[in-house]
């Protein structure tokens, strides 16, 4: 079962994927080793990174030496085809400073006065292609946050519920870490993490910074294999009762090859060494023969029968630009929380007139994204170094975590969560932006002295991102336009955006925390910290960590979905993707997305077993 264009589905699935990214991927993996026959529907093209990924190309053979554009974003290398802040034909509506009324979305960077930015992967495999790949499990205040401090919403699960899943993603898709024991940063099981690279000269030095601040600086953990993976023994332990995804995972695994430090992961992969959807899940799912996948899908809406109960999807086919209908037992929407929470709110009928699985009105409510601030530094004792070997991975191989729980449970902090930082710096291969804002060291400079002044701060500057975790409010939720609609008749999405003070105050708090581990290294603030947090924090959607509008809960009347991401209105009809979140910890969420989906598939599968769906 392969690649198929939209004229040759079967009559009908057992279950529909819509989405093959970290979510749909993960859904369509445990599916098809568990024999199901499963339909993936992917909204861009077909996209192989073994094939496509520029791994080895330096940033002279791109235009413009490679540097960020309207385009790309992220560089002329980078993974994403077919998406990003614009998709074409594919508009989404904003608010634009205090102009009145609705536009469409055109700002592809920050600063913006668009109140929500929306990133869109249009290509097989999502995001994955196109991520950090930090992978930070979320801890035991993260599950209950409304119990520690009276604020936002309790997941209907605990830690415990999902820490035997995070051991899964952690073994099959490969995380180098280590185990810290930290308070709210959950230990792995022995042997699970790989073992995490070599810190850097400059993460040395934060570390000895930050150790007279009390700020803790431990191995990141990042989805890149920093060493082969066990290809004899994982199989068998993810799957025992599947002798198929043993030999089909372990075929996979065996080409998964050790990272070779080269260049960014944001290009791809093609010796598989990071985690994307398109080189983990994908291929041994293909292998099981369970699997169909259509890309170029557009999918508008779920359908449902007389009952309620739904019956499959409808979708655009991009390419023959008409519209198909695929059938299956049980419906997954795992296309992104907006994604997804569009698809529900579009599915109207007699049964549903609000959109399907809506009867607590949440559907696109309680939208979230990472608070996101940074600041940069020059440290003098880093210029004119010698050159070293900074082999490793091409983000973060140390980090730190939020380390003032406790002072924020006492109430000695103006801002009820906490945050992580992030940071980068060293000698990287030198790129067109490298040397921009030189001149506020130097005070400018030309011909032989630039030469000179490049060579001695070459590697001397750092940059610090805090990342921190949002409340859900009233005032942040996406809805369909009522006259809007994209290039495959579809209605777009508009964005209600609104900061709290709790999130502004969080983000002042990250740039005077970051000036100050500068100062402690000996450095200097590139620009001075924005205490004000209205403009410290970065724009809603900019750090590409929407969770939330298709909430989980425990009582219908006020979530969308069971704990088990399963739709409380129609029984057969589940979402896995970041929609479920009722909180979005400063944990990058990728991570907890797969182990969510995870166990909601295998809850799936148990009440198929039961022929409960």
């Amino acid at each position: 079962m392969p690649f198929i264009p939209g004229s040759k589905t079967k009559p009908d699935y057992d279950v529909i994927v819509v989405g093959s990214g970290a979510a749909g991927g993960q859904t369509a993996y445990v599916l098809a080793a568990a024999g199901v026959k499963v339909l993936m529907l992917e909204a861009g093209r077909r996209y192989d990174p073994l094939a496509e990924t520029p791994m080895f190309n330096t940033n002279h053979h791109a235009p413009l030496r490679g540097v960020a554009t309207s385009d790309k974003p992220f560089g002329f290398f980078d993974a994403t085809v077919g998406g990003g802040w614009r998709v074409p034909g594919e508009p989404y509506l904003v608010k634009r400073g205090a102009a009145p009324g609705w536009v469409e979305a055109q700002d592809t960077s920050i600063p913006t006065q668009q109140n929500f930015l929306w990133w869109r992967s249009r290509m097989l495999g999502g995001r994955t292609n196109h991520w950090g790949r930090f992978s930070f499990r979320m801890g035991e205040y993260d599950f209950k946050p409304r119990r520690r401090d009276g604020l936002g919403i309790d997941w209907p699960l605990d830690y415990q519920d999902l820490a035997p899943y995070y051991d899964k993603v952690e073994r099959l898709i490969g995380v180098f870490g280590s185990n810290e024991g930290l308070e709210n940063t959950p230990n792995s099981s022995p042997g699970v993490l790989l073992p995490p690279p070599k810190p850097r000269a400059y993460e040395l030095l934060a570390k000895k910074a930050c150790a007279e601040l009390g700020i803790p600086v431990i191995p990141s953990h990042v989805a890149i294999l920093s060493q082969q993976q066990d290809y004899q023994n994982i199989p068998k332990m993810l799957h025992p009762n599947s002798p198929a995804m043993q030999k089909a995972l372990a075929e996979n695994m065996k080409t998964r090859l050790a990272c070779m430090w080269a260049t960014s992961c944001l290009r791809g992969c093609s010796i598989k060494a990071n985690y994307q959807s398109t080189t983990v899940h994908i291929p041994p799912a293909l292998a099981t023969g369970n699997l169909d996948i259509i890309t170029d899908a557009m999918v508008r809406e779920v359908s449902v029968d007389d009952t309620g109960r739904a019956t499959g999807v409808y979708y655009v086919d991009k390419v023959s630009r008409q519209d198909r209908h695929a059938k299956a037992r049980v419906v997954v929407l795992a296309a992104s929380g907006c994604e997804s929470a569009r698809i529900l709110l579009n599915s109207k009928s007699a049964h549903f007139s609000d959109g399907l699985a809506n009867s607590s009105g949440k559907v696109g409510r309680y939208l979230m994204d990472t608070v996101g601030s940074g600041l940069g530094g020059q440290i003098p004792v880093l210029e004119n170094a010698p050159p070293y070997n900074e082999d490793g991975a091409s983000v973060m191989h140390m980090y730190m975590p939020w380390w003032k729980y406790q002072q924020q449970r006492a109430g000695k902090m103006d801002f009820p969560r906490g945050y992580h930082i992030e940071f980068g710096g060293g000698r990287a291969m030198p790129d067109a932006s490298t040397f921009f804002g030189l001149e506020g060291v130097t005070g400018g400079s030309y011909g032989k002295k630039l030469k000179e002044d490049m060579r001695r701060y070459y590697g001397s500057f750092v940059y610090f991102a805090g990342r921190g975790e949002m409340i859900p409010n009233e005032d942040c939720y996406c809805e369909l336009d009522p006259d809007k609609k994209d290039a495959w008749g579809i209605p777009v999405l508009r964005f209600h955006w609104k900061w709290s003070e709790h999130e502004e105050l969080q983000a002042a708090h990250m740039q005077k925390t970051i000036a100050e581990i500068i100062e402690s290294m000996g450095g200097r603030v590139t620009s001075p910290p924005q205490l004000d947090g209205k403009k410290a924090i970065y724009p809603g959607g900019s750090i590409i960590h929407e969770v939330g509008t298709t909430c989980m809960g425990s009582d219908p009347k006020n979530s969308v979905l069971n704990q088990f991401c399963q739709a409380w209105d129609v029984k057969n009809l589940f979402v896995t993707d970041g929609g479920p979140f009722v909180s979005n910890a400063d944990k990058n969420p990728t991570l907890t997305i797969m182990a969510n989906a995870w166990r909601a598939t295998d809850y799936l599968l148990e009440e198929m077993r039961k022929g409960n769906i």
